[in-house]
Formats: C-alpha cells, sequence, structure tokens
C-alpha cells in the first residue's frame, strides 16, 4: 500500500470527510475551501474551530496547503494522488459523452491519420482539455524513400509505402551533405528495402551496409548511417503524436501564474520533448493511469495532470496511447472513464484495419 494509502487509513471519519470535501470543491471550482463553507456541508454539525483544527492537522500531514494568506486550503500534490487512490468515485460514461466520441469516428473510410486526428478533436471537446493522440506507427512494407535537402542544416525523407501511404519527416542531416550524396543513399536504400517495414528496415540496413559500405562515398555512408538511427528512434513518434485543444486550457486559466504554467506546457507539447517517455508511461501497465504534478515527467514544470491510456492491436500488443492533459483539478471521475472507452474504440478501430 502506498503512503498516502496508510495516512486515508488511519485518517477518522471526520478528518476523511472534511479532506474529501476540501478536495472535490477545489476539483469543481479551483478556489481554496474555508472551515466556515464545510460547516454548512458536514454531516455531523461541528464548529468552525473543529473544522479548523483538522484543516490544520491535515495540512500538517502535508495534503492540504495555504495558497495564500487566506483561511481557505486546497489540496496538495500528495493531497490529489491520495484523493485519486482511495476516495475518487469513477462515474459511468454517459451516453452523451459516448455519443460525442462515436460521431467524430463514424465514418469508418478515413484513413488512420485523419482517424487518429479526429479521436484527438473528439476528446478533447468533450473533456475541455487538451487531448494526446500518440498514432500506430505504419506498418506496410517500403516501396520507395527519398532525401530532400531544406537547407544546409535539415532535409526531408519522403517514405512511400506499398499501399499508398506518404510520410514525410524534417530531420538534422550530418553536415556537408550534397544533392549526389543524398541521391546515392536513397539509391542504396531503395535497393534494400523491398518488402520491408519500417520497423524492419533498421537490422536490414545495418546487415546490408556492412556488406556495400566501401561502395558508397563517405558523405553517404553517413547519411544512411544517421538516416537508420533516426527513424529507429526519435524521428518516428515525433511525427506521431497529435495535440488538440490546446485553447481549452488558456480559458481554463484566469491567473497569470496559471498562464505561465500553460505556456510552459505549449512550449513542450510544440517540441514535443521525450515524447517517446509518452509511450513509456502508458505501456508500463494496461488500463488508464493518472499522473499528477511532478509525478508526470513529461509535462512536470507546467505542473499539470495527465490521464492517460494505452490501446492495443489485434495481437494485443500496445502500438499507441490516448490521453487528456490539464490542470491539476481536472474532474478525474469523468475523465477517467472517457480515457478509458476512447482507447478500447481506437484499439478495435486499429485492428479492423489490421494496423499496428
Amino acid at each position: 500500500m502506498s503512503d498516502a494509502g496508510k495516512l486515508l487509513q488511519e485518517m477518522n471519519d471526520r478528518s476523511r470527510e472534511v479532506f474529501r470535501r476540501v478536495v472535490e470543491s477545489y476539483l469543481q471550482t479551483g478556489d481554496p475551501v474555508g472551515s466556515r463553507t464545510l460547516t454548512r456541508e458536514m454531516t455531523e454539525k461541528v464548529s468552525a474551530a473543529t473544522i479548523r483544527n483538522v484543516m490544520q492537522d491535515l495540512e500538517f500531514l502535508g495534503l492540504l496547503g495555504s495558497p495564500h494568506i487566506s483561511a481557505g486550503r486546497v489540496p496538495t500534490q500528495l493531497g490529489l494522488r491520495m484523493f485519486v487512490d482511495g476516495l475518487l468515485e469513477v462515474s459511468e460514461l454517459t451516453n452523451e459523452d459516448r455519443a460525442a466520441i462515436d460521431g467524430q469516428v463514424a465514418e469508418t473510410d478515413a484513413d488512420v491519420s485523419t482517424l487518429m486526428d479526429r479521436i484527438g478533436s473528439a476528446l478533447s471537446g468533450v473533456t475541455h482539455g487538451a487531448s494526446l493522440v500518440l498514432a500506430p506507427k505504419h506498418e506496410a512494407p517500403l516501396k520507395h524513400i527519398e532525401f530532400v535537402s531544406l537547407g544546409h542544416d535539415r532535409a526531408l525523407v519522403v517514405l512511400v509505402f506499398a499501399d499508398g501511404h506518404v510520410e514525410n519527416r524534417v530531420f538534422n542531416p550530418p553536415p556537408g551533405q550534397t544533392p549526389s550524396s543524398m541521391r546515392e543513399a536513397a539509391n542504396f536504400l531503395n535497393s534494400v528495402l523491398e518488402g520491408h517495414t519500417l520497423s524492419e528496415l533498421g537490422s536490414v540496413v545495418s546487415r546490408e551496409f556492412s556488406k556495400h559500405r566501401q561502395e558508397l562515398d563517405s558523405l553517404a555512408r553517413e547519411l544512411v548511417e544517421s538516416g537508420t538511427a533516426y527513424w529507429e528512434s526519435e524521428g518516428t513518434p515525433y511525427e506521431r503524436l497529435i495535440v488538440r485543444g490546446r485553447s481549452n486550457l488558456l480559458a481554463e486559466s484566469a491567473e497569470k501564474q496559471e498562464l505561465e504554467r500553460i505556456r510552459t506546457l505549449f512550449d513542450d507539447l510544440e517540441r514535443k520533448r521525450d515524447i517517446v517517455d509518452f509511450l513509456d508511461l502508458a505501456e508500463t501497465g494496461e488500463g488508464v493511469r493518472i499522473f499528477i504534478g511532478s509525478e508526470n515527467k513529461l509535462f512536470s514544470l507546467s505542473g499539470s495532470s495527465l490521464v492517460v491510456s494505452p490501446y492495443m492491436n489485434a495481437d494485443r500488443k500496445i502500438v499507441g496511447a490516448v490521453g487528456v492533459i490539464g490542470p491539476t483539478r481536472l474532474n478525474y471521475g469523468r475523465i477517467v472513464p472517457i480515457v478509458d472507452y476512447t482507447a478500447q474504440l481506437v484499439g478495435r478501430l486499429i485492428s479492423n484495419r489490421g494496423n499496428g
């Protein structure tokens, strides 16, 4: 049992009720809760002074904090964690929310990227937060690769798949590349890629590269080596993260400090920094997971919460994730079933298409 769970067990009924009411009120309004407000809501009749003493005890335990000099209290990150783990009542998915999500994906002829975009829009629309959708890798065999220079330190790799799908990815090539070296690198890759998927390409290229290395110009060699590293690791997930609903977060925030945190979050999302870790978060266990504030290593600077769930393909392999990110006072009880349902829906859609 977690430390938060033990604390919860050790509380008496009155302390537990005061704690629960403070958190629920905070999640609903975002405002500190005072003892006078609680005296009107408590199950048993107790004085404001008694409530104040209980709140001081909860503050001493690190579960509540005072944001200002006011008498009101708000839950700390530890307090929110304890509430989510031990007191959160997850509601049933409403017919209205289900219909809103289903309505966005009703057209089954959409390609996967369009489908994922719609899923993201539906999720942000229903939750009024920002949605994150990590799309599955495109696993059809490759047909053709081409490099296009965009400047001295930027290039585009065009990936054409056997099923007609095309992906363009910007990357930083090794310095000194010329049109000739890019053409030579592409010719080599095209000679070995036929019938192989993107995830297989790295090992195929490594094997063939060792046989034909000396036949390639030194610049072309560097490009092939860096290209292989690129699509095996950092490049792939960067293109696969779809973020929708940023404006929802701004609409929620009135305070300057909160706006600064939201801007930090936007910067993180724009750079898509450490997005590989986003899937790692989801892959560590099935079902919905909640990360609060600094527990969320991706967006800890912005003090945001992330509700995330992986989804699986027909082989029960995790191929992506969906999530909602917002201020720590998210309506967790409502958002958890929405994220859960969306992840299961995406899994079914992906399985039916044979993707991932």
